[in-house]
């Protein structure tokens, strides 16, 4: 990582020192590393890791993504204009990577800030003339204003074009409307035998109003040095008119103009996910500072600063409770259907909603770096990351358009040197022609079904980066799991608690002695007995004279006895009464995938007699088996992988159904084993947490994070982002994947056979124009 910006770092040093159990900041720039000392009685490691989680947007490298709003460039119904100015974005120095899309309404571009900044970025796309807008995430520094960029003072008619595109979907129902009016009075002063002149004027206004978007997105078009079918719809139209078939003419741009308001308020709805997105965000929150409640815009709130959240509040910013307990509904977010939980030292997600208890909670993220705003930005980028199939269609239909016009052509010359028919007839044959062929609806088929299955998954807390991962979870032949965090709970979990004391048969007062111990111990194994007692309601004493081993035990006085805990590395010097009995359950244990431990007390008289064992597991998750068979009847070959040794790998694996597992991993080993899985069966699949398993995400055809809500690593790693941490979101989106394809390609088998049909009309049985402009605009529509 290069070096930072000075203002990255002083926001690492002033987020630092708003907490008071942070005691060392030593921030290495050239690595984008930082090394924390913190004081343990305040903060425990895991409190430690996700407040280092919290300084990781300001150590990200420098390589930028912008995200804009993009307004409609050139033609409606087709991509070319887009794709010309992804090609003239690319030119400049440092831009690495660009996607845009009319249809998405979304210009992203990814580039180093080292060579290029933010500011020159838009400066540049507005040269262009393209229209943008700020992200809806926004504010946001990662993508300014379009105010910022210079612009020259707005002509009068700039102003009506300014006027026109902020209006233009209200605008062209009106005209669709009108055109419709008209060419109707046109076609009934024909049957009456009006005045010609009431046709001519019908048929001119029905022009004018059909053909008026159609005209300047053509003209865009030729701007961009492309060709598309709003330039095509426009010539078939005045060709009708040429040949004396002004009706059918205006026919066309009506049904043209009905096809692309119906799209446009499809696709509005498809972009509807942003807004339902934005809606959950409060445009203020009520914070304390001193002893004042200001209720402030949530921009101006700064890091550390406390919140006060009210029964019923939705939650402005990502913060950190600091006093309170309550329920929160995250359903908005993760797609949870049951409220969680939450407690001083947890987390809370912007967007979500306390439902009970009042709460207080410091700030951890502005509001530009909340949940939501990444949520919105992300669902954003990946309605402008094209579908490979979309992007191929998209590319194609600039030569299939030129190929329309060259047959158009050839249609109207070639009968008139060769064969004895009239101008007219062959000019009409060839309008009728131009129609028929023209691909519509072939190139609105990818991009409504895509688009519509991101916003699907969105609504449900699945958020795909871009159309090309919504068909490539389709082709997913296995999945490769992680055992820990994935497939199992993540942390250790008190299973069995053996009483070998007849006086204490459920051997809950061996559970209290042993976490009365362990309570002055870190370790993740003690905490879990520790949380087992409490579980219980068990009496948790204070130990006196502890001590540890490392690696082998803990033991201290409780009551006035010396309590013991230890593996069998423990007792390999000393065998205590009851140790035979003792070490066949440790077996039984341990053959069981357990960590097993034995507890023992020592009396007044130095007497040692072991009273229980304890067996302690990172345990399954609970829908895990249901989860893999559900995947095992999409026909998804399963397997595991893990660094734990092969006994706990093996009955984990056999737990959860999956058909193959890979014990004692280093992370080089899973990327060297998803590569064997992709030459073997085909594409793979790695779900896993997003932190430890970033590089096999990474190498896999599709990297899917789980419980990913706030964490950076897992939402930039991974190709698929699962907001909740439930398993059971895997098979939605193999199955949403497999439905959009299998809807992707009847829409374009049906839209390649209508061409086919109406083609072999016009040219073998002579079919009429207004046949064709049905049969074409209806399959589109």
């Amino acid at each position: 990582m290069s070096k930072q910006p000075n203002d990255q770092i002083r926001q690492i040093e002033q987020l630092a020192a708003k907490n008071p159990a942070i005691v060392e900041v030593d921030l290495d720039p050239d690595q984008g590393t930082v090394r924390l000392g913190y004081d343990g009685r305040q903060l425990n490691p895991d409190q430690a890791a996700e407040f280092a989680d919290q300084l990781t947007p300001a150590l990200r490298h420098q390589i930028e993504t912008c995200t804009w709003q993009l307004g409609r460039q050139g033609g409606r119904a087709c991509e070319t204009c887009a794709l010309s100015i992804e090609k003239q974005l690319e030119r400049l120095d440092g831009v690495r990577q660009v996607s845009a899309s009319c249809r998405g309404g979304v210009l992203s571009v990814t580039f180093d800030n080292a060579q290029l900044s933010a500011d020159d970025l838009l400066y540049h796309v507005k040269k262009l003339g393209v229209n943008v807008a700020p992200s809806r995430a926004a504010p946001s520094r990662a993508a300014p204003e379009p105010e910022a960029a210079p612009e020259p003072p707005a002509t009068l008619r700039g102003q009506f074009w300014s006027w026109v595109e902020a209006r233009q979907e209200k605008l062209e129902l009106i005209f669709t409307i009108v055109t419709f009016v008209t060419m109707m009075t046109g076609l009934i002063a024909d049957w009456l035998v009006w005045p010609s002149a009431v046709a001519l004027v019908s048929y001119s206004l029905a022009y004018l109003a059909g053909g008026f978007f159609g005209v300047q997105a053509g003209l865009e078009s030729l701007r961009h040095r492309t060709i598309d079918v709003d330039l095509l719809m426009v010539l078939a139209a005045i060709g009708a008119a040429l040949v004396g078939a002004p009706f059918e003419g205006a026919l066309l741009l009506f049904l043209f103009s009905l096809s692309n308001v119906l799209q446009s308020y499809a696709l509005d709805r498809t972009r509807n996910a942003i807004q339902a997105l934005m809606k959950l965000r409060p445009d203020t929150a009520l914070v304390r500072r001193g002893e004042e409640q200001i209720n402030l815009p949530i921009e101006q709130i700064e890091v550390g600063e406390e919140l006060i959240i009210r029964p019923g509040d939705r939650i402005a910013l990502d913060s950190l409770i600091s006093e309170g307990e309550s329920s929160v509904d995250q359903s908005s977010l993760t797609g949870e259907s049951m409220p969680v939980t939450r407690r001083v030292g947890d987390n809370l997600f912007a967007g979500s909603i306390n439902l009970q208890g009042g709460l207080l909670a410091r700030v951890t993220r502005p509001a530009n770096d909340s949940t939501l705003a990444r949520l919105i930005k992300m669902v954003e980028a990946a309605q402008g990351d094209k579908a490979k199939t979309q992007r191929f269609i998209d590319t194609a239909e600039q030569y299939y358009a030129m190929g329309v016009i060259g047959s158009t052509i050839l249609a109207i010359i070639l009968p008139v040197l060769f064969g004895s028919e009239p101008f007219a007839t062959t000019f009409y044959r060839a309008m009728t022609l131009m129609v028929a062929a023209s691909p519509c609806a072939l190139v609105i088929s990818t991009p409504a079904t895509v688009l519509s299955a991101i916003a699907n998954g969105a609504r449900k807390g699945v958020l795909f980066k871009g159309g090309v991962y919504v068909e490539e979870a389709a082709t997913i032949k296995v999945i490769a799991f992680d055992k820990t965090g994935t497939l199992t709970q993540g942390k250790p979990t008190l299973t069995d608690a053996i009483s070998l004391d007849d006086n204490d048969p459920s051997g809950e007062k061996m559970l209290a002695l042993a976490a009365s111990v362990e309570a002055r111990s870190e370790h993740p194994l003690a905490q879990a007995i520790v949380t087992a007692a409490k579980g219980k309601a068990l009496a948790i004493n204070e130990a006196q004279e502890f001590q540890s081993a490392s690696g082998r035990g803990v033991w201290g006085r409780v009551n006035g006895q010396i309590v013991t805990i230890g593996g069998p590395r423990f007792w390999e010097d000393e065998k205590p009464e009851g140790w035979e009995t003792a070490a066949s359950h440790l077996d039984k244990l341990q053959r069981a995938g357990k960590t097993a431990v034995v507890v023992a007390v020592t009396d007044e008289n130095g007497l040692t007699r072991i009273i229980g064992a304890l067996g302690i597991a990172d345990t399954l998750r609970e829908n895990a088996a249901a989860v893999m068979r559900r995947l095992r009847e999409l026909g998804v070959r399963l397997v595991m992988l893990t660094g734990d040794n092969g006994r706990v790998a093996e009955a984990i694996a056999a737990e959860a159904g999956v058909d193959d597992f890979y014990a004692d991993l280093l992370p080089e080993d899973k990327l060297r084993i998803l590569h064997e899985l992709q030459d073997k069966y085909g594409p793979v699949a790695m779900i896993g947490d997003g932190v430890n398993d970033a590089p096999a995400l990474a190498a896999a055809t599709i990297g899917i994070a789980m419980g990913a809500a706030g964490t950076d690593v897992a939402l930039e790693t991974a190709d698929v982002v699962l907001m909740a941490d439930d398993l059971s979101n895997i098979p939605y989106v193999i199955a949403l994947s497999r439905q959009t394809r299998r809807t992707l390609m009847q829409n374009l088998v049906f839209a390649i056979a209508v061409i086919i049909a109406l083609v072999t009309g016009v040219l073998g049985f002579q079919m009429a124009l207004p046949l064709s402009v049905i049969g074409h605009e209806g399959s589109t529509v």
